[in-house]
């Protein structure tokens, strides 16, 4: 892993908790970790080209958008496996996907900017594939809050 300098710690510890909304959210955030708006950037770009990060990004709640969010799986032949993710991961609603040691072996959220989305992703997916695919909805929503400490 490369090494990361205290400015980098910084900049990791505050921006996991929010980041600013407003017409300069770079300049904002930099003022407050008393760095210039192009070195924040920088270091961003840095961090992620050379994975010390691996995403930095907002993080929505598709629902209080109007949207919705689905947890599914399959049951994919080990064979076929790679062949299935790619055309799994090639829908952009398929969130993330990961395997699993189980019968249902390849796990995904769905994620679409309407309710009627999730059966229409669900039935391409099916169409795509040939396989059943397995929806787990939401029955309740827990926040869990996780701050990692650089």
């Amino acid at each position: 892993m490369n090494d990361m300098d205290e400015t980098d710690r910084r900049i990791i510890n505050a921006l996991q908790g929010g980041f600013p909304i407003c017409e300069a959210p770079y300049r904002e955030a930099a003022s407050a970790l008393e760095l210039t708006e192009v070195d924040l950037i920088t270091r961003l770009q840095r961090m992620l080209e050379t994975r010390i990060l691996t995403r930095f990004g907002p993080m929505y709640h598709a629902e209080r958008m109007g949207g919705a969010l689905v947890l599914a799986a399959l049951a994919v032949p080990e064979a076929d496996y790679e062949h299935v993710a790619g055309q799994v991961n090639a829908l952009p609603e398929v969130a993330h996907n990961y395997r699993r040691e189980h019968t249902l072996n390849m796990w995904f959220v769905l994620a679409t900017e309407i309710p009627a989305g999730i059966p229409a992703a669900i039935d391409k997916i099916e169409a795509a594939t040939g396989l059943k695919v397995h929806a787990f909805p939401k029955l309740k929503e827990y926040f869990v809050g996780m701050n990692l400490a650089a």
